[in-house]
């Protein structure tokens, strides 16, 4: 049996500034927005097989702190290049900070905290 992971749900402050963002690093696509629960609004990104669904419920929202340290937080979201160096130059240009590089099997890495604080791991396998 294939499975694969089709997409991760996410509450943000502004999920079509966050989306933009996200296209333009990853060059991504918005594949459906629209209304969702608790007066929200959603924006679903990333490719054809896999997404973000960057959700905004119509209410206050409260920071969560720390991810690393509270049961069921999202502590980063990998996402997998070809060409990892272009992507930091992208990162950086968007003036984000890239840390925590790493280069072990099977591949190349590196972190940067984005929109909201949401952490990123960025990998190639190809170089």
């Amino acid at each position: 049996m294939d499975m694969k992971l089709e997409h991760l749900n996410v509450t943000v402050t502004a999920p079509q500034e966050i989306a933009a963002i996200l296209c333009n690093l990853f060059d991504w696509h918005i594949r459906w927005e629209g209304t969702a629960k608790d007066n929200g609004y959603t924006v679903h990104v990333g490719d054809e097989d896999s997404y973000l669904a960057l959700y905004k419920p119509g209410k206050f929202l409260t920071p969560m702190g720390n991810t690393y340290e509270q049961i069921a937080g999202l502590n980063h979201v990998g996402v997998v290049v070809d060409d990892i160096k272009a992507v930091e130059r992208k990162v950086e240009a968007a003036g984000y900070a890239p840390h925590s590089h790493g280069d072990y099997e099977p591949g190349l890495r590196f972190y940067f905290n984005g929109p909201d604080g949401i952490e990123f791991e960025v990998v190639s396998y190809s170089e």
